[in-house]
């Protein structure tokens, strides 16, 4: 059975200063998927990002999330509808603990349950062993699955993650990969991920968009993705 459509996006135009970044970016993201946007440094795959949660306002063209236009609306009305996002650089809150950092998360739909709690905890346990423990004194990689199940607290239907490799040793970078097929998988959440590094990209993603001076420039179908020299070619667009 085909899935439906959950994100789309048509000729997307975005830009910092009245500098255009998003030269009217064309996607399509069904539930369950999980799709990767991959390109060189500075072609914009964070602006794509931080346009679909809405921290950058769209100066032109559609974001739709399940049949709705969503582009005109605050990040956090986006948040409320179930998409989720995972900032590059994690962006946890240092001074609070582990346990203070996922009820904010849980904020975004009012309440969490018991029952919520434990499944963040049995997808990233390291957050159980140091949930009274201040953040910013966790490991690069204890904040990445900190911020991961953040958003995750709130059952969001989308996942958003801006380069989720970043600043993390490689050994911890699959175990992160292979949770989140896992909670893909049990869950049926869609992931949209920004990455670089290959061994990841090839790991997590089912199919790649390319991104190329701000445009969609190629997609790649999930048998190529078994082509590693194809994949760093394309990040090297």
């Amino acid at each position: 059975m085909r899935r439906e459509v959950l994100l789309s996006t048509a000729g997307l135009r975005a830009g910092y200063g009245g500098k255009p970044i998003l030269q009217g970016v064309d996607l399509e993201v069904r539930e369950g998927e999980i799709v990767a946007v991959i390109g060189r440094n500075g072609v914009g795959k964070s602006t794509l990002m931080r346009a679909l949660i809405g921290l950058l306002p769209a100066t032109g063209g559609a974001i739709v999330f399940k049949g709705e236009s969503v582009e005109a609306l605050p990040a956090h009305k986006r948040a409320t509808l179930g998409i989720g996002y995972v900032p590059q650089g994690r962006d946890v809150f240092p001074r609070m603990s582990v346990e203070e950092n996922l009820k904010v998360g849980e904020s975004i739909r009012g309440s969490a349950t018991a029952a919520d709690y434990e499944r963040v905890f049995a997808s990233f346990p390291i957050l159980k062993e140091r949930r009274a423990q201040r953040a910013g004194t966790l490991s690069g990689g204890q904040q990445q699955q900190l911020a991961i199940g953040r958003v995750m607290i709130s059952s969001p239907q989308l996942v958003l993650l801006d380069e989720p490799s970043e600043g993390i040793q490689p050994s911890i970078v699959q175990d992160i990969a292979r949770t989140m097929m896992e909670i893909n998988r049990s869950t049926g959440v869609t992931i949209v991920f920004v990455e670089q590094n290959l061994d990841m990209i090839r790991t997590m993603a089912q199919r790649c968009y390319v991104m190329d001076k701000g445009r969609i420039v190629a997609a790649i179908d999930a048998h190529e993705l078994d082509n590693r020299e194809a994949i760093r070619r394309y990040l090297a667009v």
